[in-house]
This record gives structure tokens, sequence and C-alpha cells, in this order.
């Protein structure tokens, strides 16, 4: 459980560098939409940060934050097979897993998905980018953090017993 705890309180830490660079994140998104023609649909999934950043960025700015979001997407994910080693689960912590995997997937539509209070990340971009381009891939990584911080708080409330089996 204790690696389980520190690997999630290295990928906050890497996250945290991350948010601090969320206009450049952003910036890399547009610029890479605009070389890609698809400044319509919004972003909508890791696959599609992977495929603008494969095939349309021109920039190492745009190239380093673009892999830094999608290596913490690929951190959290190892972490929720860790999870699903460390403890087989119940109901409850089953689900908040699922959740977790869902999200995660490459091919998940991100774009109905926003961070809730505490987490202001939508809060920093434009009404226009947080409704319509951006809103949910920067909301991925806070409430996917959140999922993992709940199944730790349900996992340590469970009897000793049940995680030891």
């Amino acid at each position: 459980m204790n690696e389980v705890k520190e690997a999630l309180r290295t990928v906050e830490q890497h996250y945290k560098l991350f948010l601090q660079q969320q206009f450049t994140f952003i910036a890399a998104l547009q610029h890479t939409r605009e070389n890609a023609h698809d400044t319509i649909r919004p972003v909508a999934s890791i696959s599609q940060v992977q495929s603008y950043t494969d095939h349309y960025c021109n920039n190492s700015t745009d190239r380093r934050i673009l892999n830094m979001f999608l290596n913490i997407c690929n951190d959290l994910s190892k972490l929720c097979h860790k999870l699903e080693a460390v403890h087989p689960g119940n109901g409850t912590t089953n689900g908040i897993l699922e959740r977790c995997k869902l999200l995660l997937s490459h091919s998940n539509d991100l774009s109905t998905i926003r961070a809730k209070y505490p987490h202001d990340v939508v809060n920093h971009l434009s009404c226009d980018e947080a409704k319509n381009h951006y809103g949910g891939v920067v909301s991925l990584i806070p409430v996917v953090l959140d999922c993992m911080k709940e199944w730790l708080s349900h996992t340590e409330k469970l009897p000793r017993h049940v995680l030891h089996n």
C-alpha cells in the first residue's frame, strides 16, 4: 500500500509541474489543432492528443508539454494496474477503479468531463475554450487523481484481513 501511495505522490508532483504550464499546454494544443486543420471539434481523447503530438507538432516546446500530459496519463494507467494488484476490491473500490480505467482509455470521449472545486483548471480557460475545446482534456488528470484518492480512502477503511487475502 505504501508503494501505491508513493506512486500517487510522484504522479501528483508531475501534475503540479504540468499545471504550472497549463497555458503552454493549451497553446500547444491550439498550434497542433491548427496544423491538423482540426479547429472545429473539441480535443476529446488521449489518442487525439497523441495523434497531434505524433503528426502535427512542429516545435520542441509543444512536443515537450504534450508528451508531459501523455506521460502523466500513462503513469496514471500504470497506477490503476498497481491498485488492482494491491487489493482485489469490493463493489465500491472496483467501481472507482473502473471509472479511472474508463477515463484513461485512449479512445474515451473526454469532452463532457469537468473538474470541480477545488480544482480550478477549467477556470483558467476562456469561456469558449472551456465549453468548446479543452475543458475535458484539462479536467482529465485532476478527476482521475481524485478518483484514485477516493479509492485509497475506501481501501484504507477496510479491515486488514481483507487487504491481505
